[in-house]
């Protein structure tokens, strides 16, 4: 949500969304940076945003704003502040010492946008820096419209020269225990593409996937719930390692296939956001 935009932010508080971005950076002009700040801080402090996480994307390291937004969010105690253009762990430190001089609340955290091709090359590192607790890093967030314009590769249905990039950092994120958040889909009009876009996230095994219009919202969650016949098919290998003759073993025969205990650690994971998702949409109904 553009952090110049107090309609939107309000409606954000409404949103059936896992977490929204207030955006400070790319989609507030220069001459309107100090409003927004100001508007954003007031919005994150004043709370009403339910369940959702609530994350301010800050301006980069290399700008003359990022000193004064990190300064003002840190007071206001957002869940996340959203680094633009992490290249490299450095940039993460520059924040952790701010957020420490400021004596920000440990409880906030910080996610990386991933959107340079220095990112592509450092997203080992990057990662490692969650590490060090003093960073703060929770997830990465890939920003594939920048990552197209500095590397000048194209971004076509199905992502193809992308793809290397999208798995590399999911390799880096989860290797150090990081969410990671797919890009954005840039045509509105394209419901079909859209969706072929959040499968083909939720494939590769993105946590979910960042948005631009609330349109986006359901046919998102949809893509990034499990299904019936998922949370039917886990219960069944959970059960299957749970009966006594089962539970000392490593691999067990399930309808003809056999199962290893890893999938029981995946099915106890789809059942457990699924039940997350049933308790939510209850919460919302009673809201």
């Amino acid at each position: 949500m553009p952090g110049s935009n107090a309609r939107a932010i309000e409606k954000a508080r409404t949103l059936p969304a896992d977490a929204v971005i207030l955006d400070l950076e790319d989609s507030v002009a220069p001459d309107a940076k100090a409003a927004a700040r100001r508007q954003v801080t007031d919005a994150v402090s004043a709370g009403g945003f339910g369940a959702r996480e609530v994350v301010v994307r800050i301006n980069g390291l290399d700008t003359q704003w990022w000193l004064d937004d990190l300064n003002a969010v840190g007071k206001a105690k957002p869940d996340a502040v959203l680094m633009p253009k992490v290249s490299s762990p450095n940039h993460l430190e520059d924040v952790a010492e701010r957020l420490v001089d400021i004596s920000a609340d440990q409880k906030i955290r910080v996610w990386a946008m991933m959107e340079t091709p220095l990112a592509m090359l450092n997203a080992r590192d990057i990662a490692a820096a969650a590490s060090d607790v003093e960073t703060r890093l929770a997830a990465f967030v890939m920003g594939t419209n920048d990552l197209a314009k500095e590397t000048r590769a194209k971004i076509t249905p199905g992502r193809a020269a992308m793809l290397p990039w999208l798995m590399n950092c999911v390799a880096a994120a989860r290797a150090f225990g990081l969410d990671i958040l797919d890009g954005v889909y840039n045509d509105l009009a394209d419901a079909e593409g859209f969706a072929r876009e959040c499968a083909q996230a939720w494939d590769m095994g993105f946590d979910g996937k960042t948005l631009i219009h609330p349109n986006q919202i359901n046919p998102c969650n949809t893509a990034f719930s499990p299904s019936a016949e998922d949370v039917a098919h886990a219960k069944n290998i959970i059960a299957a390692f749970e009966l006594p003759e089962n539970r000392d073993k490593g691999v067990v025969q399930l309808d003809g296939r056999m199962v290893e205990r890893l999938h029981a650690d995946m099915a106890r994971r789809t059942v457990a956001i699924a039940q997350a998702i049933e308790a939510r949409r209850h919460e919302s109904e009673r809201v």
